[in-house]
């Protein structure tokens, strides 16, 4: 489907606009031959696809009920100019409709075309079942016979191959009162105007409750049943389950756009059996006006959990990549389906916003870059109730914040189940904003979950939020519990050399691991997950990363935007292969990134500037109670870490500028092996390490453990 053409369209693919009748021939028996011209009808109108045996016109309702059938005898479609000519056979039923058949004029509309598209026809009674007691935004029913609750009264059968339902008549039958001919000439005159009939007309109907349900020959036979609410499917009466010698008239189509519709019906014919029911097939919507539940959809669902399928689904993206693109799914066929003519692509153009002071000027350019994105009209037809089901937005580039207001509004909050996305930014490629992280923490709150169709893990990655915190990572979907329930180390260190660490960095976490089974604390018991983190980068961060993977625990990684600028004065920073799950920061929020590593136990390697830094604020965090007083392991050589730290210390310490935070002291332990730093965490996990306010003042800034 062109989402485009759809989206711009207000009409049902099923049926065409009204017809008005541009020829009229003479009355002859009661008969007469209309030629009815249909304009504008979109371009998506399935009737130009398929057979012409299976079109028909539909009559409107209120002819029909007065006792003017029309048949279709011949049909022309001009889908390049979006038009029809159909030639159509009107009868009269009845005196009534003999009187009525007589004042309609050139210039009615007298009725559309219904394409019965066989691949549309609901098979499966299930389809329907499950839109009992469910209603759409305004509280309406979905489907119901008698009310929001009168589903027992419906009964779905499955007849060959097909999904109908039975539809009991109340008692009597309908007759006009003697007011009915005065009021013809207006309905004709209503024809040729926008103003519907059908309200009034049950003011001129009484209906005998006491006369059997029977057709005579030239005569209507008007029934009721219970009203009918159908919005997620066509209805029509399937004249092959009526009787031989009954027919129904041709306004046999209920449109899902009505809120009461259904409950006259008009038959003809010669019978002398009692009328019992009305039956009635379906035929599907296109799938965005289904008001389908995600839940309902196990193929789309499927389709989501298939790493390979989701990639292949961004392939049929229109290129350039470096425009943006945006679909939205509700159907797993949809899904495996996409072309590129199913997307909304914009081209790239960046703009400047008005400085302080030009709120008006800079409200107007607002509005106009979020009309602009290429997820609005999607979002914007979700608000319109254009589209009605539940499904999933696919966006190249994730959402810009500015779409903030449309994605967490209350209809499209019910309706998005899913952002999926290939790159961060536009501009900055796989670097989150600052204000892209906040989106992410409103959409979490809002319960609409995003995913990151990650081509460099090659892997499906959701944004998650760890509880107690207001940061979160992308993770693997198979690891997100993992990650919840995680005791988090983390290394720290140089990323220009790799140092010799890695035997004992090995055992000190395998015997970590080992210890789960012993410990009984909140952060280390029998099966807590363990996850480690690091700065995503070469060197020891590469070697942290390799050696988690490689012991399955959640490697993560916060990594900043090193790429190498003209007045950039870092050393150009890859990112290791060994993570498996990331947030990414901008140059200009180094700070904010280094605030969010949120570690239970940091580990320090030799390292320059970046690593003094992390350091005092793992100190600082320390010394306002803002993380709790677990140890740090300074992994290297004491004179190392005494030309790093004990000057500064001791000089706060004789100067009184640390008065009252000496303790601090006592979260740092320097070790040499793998050994010392579990006898730290073992001590630690059973709570008899010294550590916090009330333990011991070194010296030196930190504990060298022998």
């Amino acid at each position: 489907m062109n989402s485009q053409l759809f989206l711009e369209t207000k009409y049902l693919d099923l049926v065409t606009p009204d017809g008005i009748i541009t020829h009229l021939g003479p009355i002859h028996e009661n008969t007469r031959v209309a030629t009815v011209f249909i304009n504008q009808i979109p371009s998506l109108f399935v009737g130009f696809e398929i057979d012409l045996n299976h079109i028909f016109f539909n009559i409107k309702s209120t002819l029909a009920q007065l006792g003017v059938n029309g048949i279709g005898i011949e049909y022309q479609l001009d889908k390049q100019n979006g038009c029809a000519e159909v030639k159509v056979h009107l009868s009269a039923l009845g005196k009534i409709g003999a009187e009525m058949l007589k004042q309609i004029e050139v210039g009615a509309t007298i009725g559309r075309l219904f394409a019965a598209d066989e691949r549309r026809r609901v098979r499966d009674p299930d389809y329907l079942l499950r839109m009992f007691g469910r209603s759409d935004r305004w509280g309406r029913p979905l489907l119901s016979l008698g009310g929001l609750h009168g589903s027992d009264h419906l009964i779905l059968d499955k007849v060959d191959g097909r999904t109908v339902a039975y539809l009991s008549l109340l008692k009597g039958r309908g007759e006009y009162a003697s007011t009915i001919h005065g009021f013809l000439p207006t309905v004709a005159k209503a024809l040729k105007s926008s103003l519907s009939m059908r309200e009034i007309l049950k003011l001129h109907q009484e209906w005998e409750l006491d006369q059997p349900r029977e057709v005579n020959k030239d005569e209507l036979l008007l029934v009721r049943t219970l009203p009918l609410h159908i919005r997620t499917v066509f209805g029509h009466v399937a004249q092959e389950l009526l009787s031989t010698e009954v027919q129904h008239t041709t306004a046999s189509v209920l449109q899902p756009d009505t809120y009461a519709s259904g409950d006259v019906y008009e038959l003809y014919g010669n019978s002398q059996r009692e009328i019992t029911d009305i039956p009635l097939e379906f035929y599907t919507l296109e799938p965005y006006r289904e008001h389908v539940y995600f839940s309902d959809r196990d193929q789309l669902q499927s389709c989501l959990e298939d790493t390979h399928v989701l990639f292949e689904a961004f392939k049929t993206a229109p290129k350039p990549i470096e425009n943006r693109a945006a679909v939205f799914v509700v159907k797993g066929e949809q899904f495996l389906n996409l072309k590129p003519e199913a997307w909304i692509t914009r081209t790239s153009r960046f703009q400047e916003f008005p400085k302080w002071g030009h709120g008006a000027r800079q409200a107007l350019m607002v509005e106009r870059f979020i009309e602009q994105q290429p997820s609005y009209p999607f979002l914007k037809a979700i608000d319109d109730s254009s589209i009605t089901s539940q499904g999933i937005l696919l966006t190249r580039y994730f959402p810009s914040p500015f779409m903030k207001r449309m994605l967490l509004s209350d209809q499209v909050q019910r309706c998005l189940k899913g952002i999926y996305f290939q790159y961060a930014s536009q501009s900055h490629l796989d670097f989150f904003s600052a204000e892209d992280r906040a989106l992410l923490h409103d959409l979490n709150k809002f319960a609409i979950p995003v995913f990151w169709v990650d081509e460099t893990s090659h892997k499906i990655l959701q944004f998650v939020q760890k509880p107690g915190y207001d940061s979160g990572l992308f993770v693997p979907l198979g690891k997100i519990e993992t990650f919840l329930n995680s005791t988090v180390f983390g290394i720290y260190g140089s990323n220009l050399f790799k140092g010799n660490f890695e035997t004992e960095l090995r055992k000190l976490l395998k015997g970590v691991i080992e210890m789960r089974q012993e410990m009984n604390h909140p952060l280390l018991k029998k099966d807590t997950p363990l996850a480690l983190i690091t700065g995503g980068g070469p060197g020891a961060m590469e070697v942290g990363n390799r050696v988690a993977q490689e012991y399955q625990m959640l490697s993560c990684a916060n990594i900043v935007d090193f790429r190498a600028g003209p007045q950039t004065v870092v050393n150009e920073q890859r990112q290791n292969p060994y993570i498996d799950a990331k947030m990414t920061y901008r140059l200009d929020k180094l700070v904010e990134r280094q605030a969010e590593f949120n570690l239970d136990f940091p580990i320090f390697l030799e390292g320059g500037i970046g690593t003094d830094f992390e350091y005092s604020l793992e100190e600082v965090r320390r010394k306002v109670g803002s993380v709790p007083s677990n140890p740090v392991l300074l992994f290297g050589e004491p004179a190392y870490w005494r030309q790093k730290i004990t000057s500064r210390f001791q000089l706060n310490y004789t100067t009184g500028t640390i008065k009252g935070s000496e303790w601090i002291t006592n979260c740092f332990y320097c070790i040499q092996n793998a050994q010392q730093g579990l006898k730290v965490y073992r001590e630690f996990f059973q709570n008899k390490l010294k550590i916090g306010k009330t333990g011991p003042i070194y010296e030196e800034g930190f504990c060298i453990v022998e």
